[in-house]
């Protein structure tokens, strides 16, 4: 009997984060050793174009975002590992879904009505982002998707857009399961009130790749309160709670009781942490310079994911095509 489908991906735009790790990788590696899953983890280098990119850049981040997940404990022996864009199946099925698709439908989703909100020009692919969202989750058919609550809405969409075309098509498309994964919110190292993102400044992220030293000195930086207040300023909320993640409860919970008292001493309770941070990832930054001497094993694990991810999304596209009269 075969296991059930998930799918998710992260989009190759730069260094990874522990945000990041938190939000997604985290729990990719969980699910593929669950062994309950049948896990396909994709590269959405289509969606990276949607931002401000420098093309001379692009190949060398999808290229390491590959690297990241198998550094990162995605194994392709367990997972299929594809980037996007190899497979032509994603664009073709957008475009029977967008004219699915009512505007009013996208003008509703939350993630373009705050970006707009916020003085920037949206691009139609921008507009159209979560089409191409449901054309990746349909095209594979799987039975849940790994998100966070601020993609619900996609996810809602994504069966919409799967109704519909049953309605008009005929049975082809099951519903998709939320496979809600709760996950903390990382906070800016400089501005705690703003979630962490490398597009606010390499100083206010700790990068996955970053070796002890860096940490430590991005750690010093970090905005903390003095100690005295009676409420918990949201940059020491911040680090406590990169503590009580990465760290051990006693750890945790020593410096919870100092706070209390007033007693905390902010330099330890950083240096504590950023050797803590970087000892969680010494394997993976191991394992990471290993793999970047390995050009030949990331071609042959990308070609083979794009091998395994094209036999269903090839099966698919052509039911659909079938459906909708397209196949002659």
């Amino acid at each position: 009997m075969s296991l059930p489908r998930i799918l998710s991906g992260i989009k190759p735009s730069g260094k990874l984060h522990i945000g990041n790790y938190l939000g997604a990788l985290k729990n990719f590696v969980a699910l593929q050793n669950s062994g309950a899953h049948e896990c396909f983890y994709m590269v959405a280098d289509l969606h990276s174009l949607t931002e401000k990119f420098d093309p001379k850049k692009k190949r060398q981040e999808i290229l390491d975002l590959v690297i990241d997940y198998v550094a990162i404990g995605l194994d392709p022996e367990k997972s299929v590992l594809f980037v996007q864009s190899m497979l032509p199946e994603h664009a073709e099925l957008t475009w029977i879904f967008d004219v699915l698709t009512p505007v009013a439908s996208l003008e509703r989703m939350t993630q373009y009505k705050d970006f707009v909100a916020r003085g920037h020009s949206a691009n139609v692919g921008l507009f159209t982002y979560p089409v191409l969202q449901a054309v990746d989750i349909l095209l594979y058919k799987p039975a849940a998707v790994p998100v966070g609550e601020d993609q619900i809405q996609h996810l809602e969409l994504t069966n919409d857009i799967a109704k519909k075309f049953n309605a008009a098509f005929g049975k082809t498309f099951e519903p998709v399961k939320t496979l809600l994964t709760k996950t903390p919110r990382v906070m800016s190292l400089l501005e705690p009130d703003k979630k962490m993102s490398k597009s606010l400044g390499e100083a206010h992220v700790i990068n996955l790749s970053d070796e002890p030293e860096v940490i430590e000195k991005k750690l010093a930086r970090a905005v903390t309160d003095t100690g005295m207040e009676k409420h918990i300023s949201a940059g020491t909320k911040n680090l406590l709670g990169l503590l009580e993640i990465f760290g051990e409860p006693k750890q945790y919970e020593f410096y919870m009781e100092a706070r209390g008292k007033g007693t905390i001493r902010y330099t330890d309770l950083k240096k504590n942490l950023a050797k803590i941070i970087a000892h969680h990832f010494a394997d993976y930054r191991s394992k990471r310079k290993e793999l970047e001497k390995q050009p030949d094993y990331i071609m042959e694990v990308i070609a083979t994911g794009r091998e395994k991810a094209a036999a269903v999304a090839a099966a698919t596209l052509r039911e659909v095509k079938e459906k909708i009269g397209l196949v002659l």
